[in-house]
């Protein structure tokens, strides 16, 4: 007990001379905190004097305190002890004297939780193990206590055990003893950790807490909404702290920053969850190349020493020239297969689909190829692919394949002209082997289904052993110079936000924005890593009467709803901007996890659900009353289930 007390007084004294395998940033990243960082005490304020994972030769002889779960337990001799430090090994002792102690460590179960005191010792000869950081030295035990017995667990804690995703949930608080979760949490707390030095200590940003209890606001995505006391008035869940960091740009806050939390009532994905986290930032007098430039500087600075540095400046690409190369608005730039367009040499063609498409306008020949394409892909490979293009595009992919004496083996190869298939072998730069996946129709539509494709047959390359997209390597891109607004897909004749209503136009079309507002561009930038949009941001309307006109005559929204911006924006708004990363997309991405899931502490399932209390819950009528709510139940037609499933249904 005194051993522990003494050495937290000493920690409290003098700085620890331990070293510790967290992940800090290198010293030439640093900054200027470098000098003021201190190695963390992990054992300062517990009953313990070190970690399991931290224990070395250089510790010979000392007496230690450990704490932990036991992961492992050899012939009743040895056990292997783990914290979130690492591993350690303790030798049980085996004499009469030290029987107390045996009975605990040899009949505690595994995952029990325990504290062990003694010596650390050398291993044998030829017993130490090189695998493991602490496997030079063990731990002679001479006192024992078992703080607490685990009972039958639901699967084991280890990683090569597969679980499935829905029992990993249910379970959480175990799943997160392993270690590929310990590694993605703490390498996020580290990240947001390194970022906040980064604004705040370095650049002056405020920290700044907003409400999540808002009002309904127009456009974008669905809200969470929740009841008031008052008759038939609701708060919102707002999906982004958007109008407040505006409005503290009024205030004179000048430099925001919140790590936010954001609500949609949307469906789940991998990459996407009803509540997720962003690193939110608004800054006041800049431009577009400003926030980049932080944006830059943020990550660089608070990258993971154990990755490659980041290189700045990230390059750029308008909107345009993404669609048209890539296919999407957020391009995988670690591989080639771009699009071409190959129209002009069909204008002669003969092939039906070809000619019907070229007739419309905005009708337009793209192609792609895939190199080596006929070595890896089977023939149910592209009826799959042409399959996909007819379900989800409505669209007709023709697949062209080269042979080594350069004629074209294809469905339509007599409708392809000599001169054209020279040209495709020209401009495509086609080589034997090489297929080409050619399809035409609307240039929007026809760079949409190229992309995915692109996308479909990286996947099938890779899947055939083909390295394509280097999971070490991390692409930064910017996007920039979207239109302003989009048709609206169930009714084309009227327009919507591709950003988000309160995007400034960019400076060089604001003529067209009384005229021909589908032809604005917009001060709108994304932020793209390897195919996946991190981040995305605008410089804003700070100007009342044009933030009023894009509302109301544009977007046909009603203003009363943001009448508390618009009389904002009168009082002296400056020019602002800023940009939310998302921070559950950028930890995926940086710590290679197949979902954002991994890489949340308690994350909701596919569908939405909290599967380790079971949230969202039913709330009886009674509770409902002082919110003047009443349940409409489905019928059983809707659901196909009996009404007695319904709890509370017979109350209602």
């Amino acid at each position: 007990m005194f051993c522990w007390l003494s050495r937290l007084c000493r920690g409290l004294s003098t700085p620890t001379r331990r070293t510790t395998q967290l992940i800090w940033s290198s010293a030439s990243r640093s900054l200027v905190l470098s000098s003021q960082r201190r190695i963390p005490e992990l054992s300062s304020f517990v009953a313990r004097t070190n970690t399991c994972g931290e224990l070395r030769s250089s510790h010979l002889g000392q007496e230690v305190t450990l704490c932990g779960w036991i992961q492992f337990r050899r012939q009743n001799i040895f056990l292997v002890l783990r914290d979130f430090h690492g591993l350690v090994q303790v030798v049980i002792p085996q004499d009469e004297s030290a029987a107390s102690v045996k009975k605990i460590l040899c009949e505690a179960p595994m995952e029990s939780v325990v504290q062990v005191s003694g010596t650390v010792i050398s291993r044998p000869p030829g017993q130490k193990n090189p695998k493991m950081p602490t496997g030079e030295i063990e731990i002679k035990v001479k006192t024992a206590k078992l703080l607490n017995s685990c009972k039958k667990l639901p699967f084991e804690i280890k990683d090569f055990m597969k679980k499935t995703e829905a029992l990993r949930l249910q379970y959480r608080y175990l799943d997160l003893r392993s270690v590929q979760m310990q590694y993605n949490l703490r390498l996020r707390s580290q990240m947001v950790m390194k970022m906040r030095e980064y604004l705040c200590n370095l650049h002056g940003f405020v920290d700044v807490e907003t409400p999540t209890l808002f009002k309904r606001t127009p456009g974008g995505a669905k809200e969470f909404v929740i009841p008031s006391r008052e008759p038939g008035k609701f708060y919102s869940l707002p999906q982004s702290p958007q109008q407040f960091k505006q409005l503290l740009m009024v205030g004179g806050l000048d430099r925001y920053f919140q790590v936010a939390r954001c609500y949609r009532d949307e469906g789940s994905r991998p990459d996407r969850q009803p509540e997720f986290t962003q690193i939110d930032i608004e800054m006041s007098f800049v431009d577009q190349t400003g926030v980049q430039s932080l944006i830059e500087g943020l990550l660089q600075y608070s990258w993971p020493s154990d990755k490659d540095p980041v290189v700045v400046p990230f390059p750029s690409m308008p909107f345009a020239e993404a669609l048209a190369s890539y296919g999407t608005d957020k391009p995988d730039t670690r591989f080639g297969m771009k699009i071409v367009d190959i129209s002009d040499m069909f204008r002669n063609t003969e092939i039906g689909f070809l000619q019907d498409a070229l007739s419309k306008p905005q009708g337009t020949v793209k192609a792609i190829c895939i190199r080596k394409g006929a070595k890896y892909f089977k023939r149910k490979d592209i009826e799959s692919i042409r399959k996909f293009a007819a379900d989800h595009f409505n669209e007709e992919v023709l697949p062209i394949f080269l042979k080594t004496n350069e004629t074209w083996n294809s469905p339509v190869a007599k409708f392809i002209m000599e001169e054209q298939g020279l040209g495709l072998v020209k401009l495509l730069e086609t080589q034997e082997e090489d297929v080409v996946l050619l399809t035409a129709g609307e240039h929007k539509k026809a760079c949409s289904l190229m992309g995915k494709l692109r996308l479909e047959c990286a996947d099938l390359l890779e899947a055939r052993g083909v390295v394509l997209r280097d999971p070490a390597l991390f692409s930064f891109l910017w996007v920039v110079d979207f239109p302003l607004f989009l048709p609206k897909e169930e009714n084309p004749q009227e327009l919507e936000s591709a950003h988000h209503p309160f995007t400034a136009p960019h400076p060089n079309d604001i003529h067209l924005l009384y005229t021909e507002p589908h032809k604005v561009r917009s001060q709108h930038y994304d932020l793209v890593l390897n195919g996946n949009e991190i981040g995305g941001g605008s410089i804003r309307i700070h100007n009342s009467e044009i933030q009023h006109y894009i509302l109301a005559t544009v977007l046909k929204e009603d203003v009363k709803l943001l009448s508390h911006l618009l009389q904002a924006l009168d009082y002296g708004a400056p020019p602002h901007g800023g940009i939310a990363l998302g921070l559950d997309r950028l930890m995926c991405l940086v710590t290679g996890a197949p979902s954002i899931r991994d890489v949340i502490a308690f994350p909701k399932s596919f569908r939405g659900h909290d599967l380790m209390s079971n949230a969202p819950d039913f709330i009886p009528p009674e509770e409902l009353k002082p919110y003047h709510i009443q349940v409409s139940w489905p019928t059983d037609a809707e659901t196909g289930k009996s009404s007695s499933n319904h709890p509370c249904l017979s109350e209602s």
